[in-house]
């Protein structure tokens, strides 16, 4: 087959649905696939690359302002008068038999969009993110957003989604309703062993931590995730174990955490580490006594990377967040309401004074990542559903 993978995230720019679509592209061209990547321009990443079977083709773009209602994080468009012909050219020139999208609201993404509709070629879409904001009048304008730009541009394609939870399905059913030709349930898949091996004790020194325990919270903090029902937690928790620290690794894009931190006397236990490398997150998580990537509601990459490292999460999510796959509380993870402080707080103090729990939820969360989160496995699925549509557009 030939595959035309398009995110405007894609590698060296970092991110969770960045490095899964460079993952899945180079497990497509390993598998004997050719494999063209779309993405966007990023510093200074060269325009054009061939590396690991792929051929990799980044256009001009420009960087949307952090505001408010785009507090998240870089979001790159390419968006120019020529983008249209452009990405036509290149398709052309490649001949794609499926097209693999990522990301619903980006440029690209609608281009490749028109194109898939014109040439008839099927299109899988992967949405990685919910246009959602935790403040009421952004929450409108995400849902302006969804109805007038986003749903359009899906219709005129029809692309199979992909399902990466439930809270995804539920949102794909309400914000998309007609505008794709059906639904395929594949959870993020991560790779289970570069997440091994870390020096914990680097981390621990460069940070002051000594032998405090560690509640970690690795990725970007952006309004839906803010990490403030952690700092909330974090009185309860210091009752409990007074040298707790809890270290945020990822960029601050919305530091309201850092205030509400202050305002409740706990800020001494807070250590907000900043963007972090991707080869250096092993170490921080060998650093870590628990992890929890609070993010409103679910469990994302890092929360999942965590529990292939072994260590055991707090998590604000549903047993049945992946179609599927059941989570278990108090086996592979522990969970909590999604919005109960309180019950945050006490399944984190659990984590943190129970050592045979602590150790029981790590060694089963790793397993269950192995088992049904492998990169190995996601890839498996995402060819089985790419091979059947290349498949019906030939005959």
């Amino acid at each position: 087959m030939r595959i035309a993978v398009v995110n405007n995230f894609f590698p060296p720019r970092p991110g969770g649905s960045s490095h899964l679509s460079e993952s899945l592209a180079i497990g497509y061209a390993a598998a004997g696939h050719e494999v063209l990547v779309l993405t966007a321009a990023y510093q200074d990443a060269p325009a054009e690359e061939h590396r690991d079977g792929l051929r990799i083709v980044r256009l001009p773009a420009w960087m949307l302002p952090q505001t408010r209602l785009a507090v998240s994080f870089d979001i790159s468009f390419t968006s120019r008068p020529t983008i249209l012909r452009r990405v036509r050219q290149i398709l052309d020139e490649f001949r794609p038999d499926v097209i693999h999208q990522h990301g619903q609201f980006f440029d690209l993404t609608w281009a490749s969009a028109m194109y898939s509709r014109k040439r008839r070629v099927p299109a899988l879409l992967s949405i990685h993110t919910r246009l959602e904001n935790p403040q009421a009048r952004y929450a409108k304008v995400f849902r302006g957003l969804d109805a007038t730009m986003v749903k359009p541009f899906m219709r005129r394609s029809k692309p199979r989604l992909v399902v990466m939870d439930v809270l995804m399905q539920e949102y794909i059913e309400q914000r998309y309703q007609g505008a794709y030709s059906g639904l395929v349930p594949i959870p993020v898949g991560v790779d289970p062993d570069w997440v091994l091996g870390g020096n914990g004790q680097r981390v621990r020194e460069r940070h002051g931590l000594g032998n405090a325990p560690v509640i970690l919270s690795v990725g970007h903090v952006i309004p839906l995730r803010d990490r403030i029902a952690l700092v909330e937690a974090l009185p309860k928790v210091l009752a409990a174990v007074p040298d707790t620290k809890l270290v945020v690794a990822g960029h601050v894009y919305y530091g309201m955490f850092q205030e509400r931190a202050k305002s409740l006397g706990v800020d001494h236990a807070v250590v907000a580490v900043g963007k972090v490398a991707k080869a250096e997150i092993p170490d921080y998580l060998a650093a870590a006594t628990v992890e929890s990537h609070e993010q409103g509601i679910g469990l994302g990459t890092a929360t999942l990377e965590a529990m292939a490292a072994g260590v055991p999460v707090v998590a604000p999510a549903r047993e049945d967040n992946f179609p599927g796959i059941a989570l278990r509380d108090g086996e592979n993870v522990l969970l909590c309401r999604p919005g109960d402080v309180e019950g945050l707080a006490d399944r984190l103090v659990a984590a943190l004074t129970d050592p045979a729990l602590a150790k029981q939820v790590g060694v089963n969360g790793q397993a269950l990542i192995r088992d049904r989160f492998s990169l190995d496995r996601v890839l498996e699925r995402h060819l089985d559903v790419l091979t059947e549509m290349a498949a019906n557009r030939r005959r």
